[in-house]
């Protein structure tokens, strides 16, 4: 299992028996708005998205950033792991769902 930061895609990967999920953002200043969180079928039920999540908030907080979840399970996730809540920005406000996926 590979975990890695690819900023110049805009987002976190996780790689495991050849598929790969993704956490996807985007970048305002000293904010990252995470967008969208896709785990392929190949690798749900592992908790993925959740090991996925904490390796890019724990890598916001190394940078000294903040984070807008506007992705619900981003959103989820901090509700349930309150260690995180300092991270959030200021102004940060739910939104309805994920993006859709796009393909790069």
């Amino acid at each position: 299992m590979e975990l890695v930061h690819k900023p110049e895609l805009s987002r976190y990967e996780l790689s495991a028996g050849g598929a790969t999920a993704v956490l996807e953002y985007e970048s305002e200043g000293e904010v990252l708005v995470f967008t969208h969180t896709f785990v392929p079928e190949a690798l749900r039920g592992q908790n993925i998205a959740g090991r996925l999540t904490r390796f890019a908030l724990d890598d916001v907080r190394q940078a000294g950033k903040k984070v807008r979840p506007q992705c619900s399970y981003t959103q989820l996730f901090l509700r349930r792991h309150p260690e995180y809540a300092p991270l959030q920005a200021e102004g940060a406000t739910p939104a309805p769902a994920c993006a859709l996926p796009r393909n790069r």
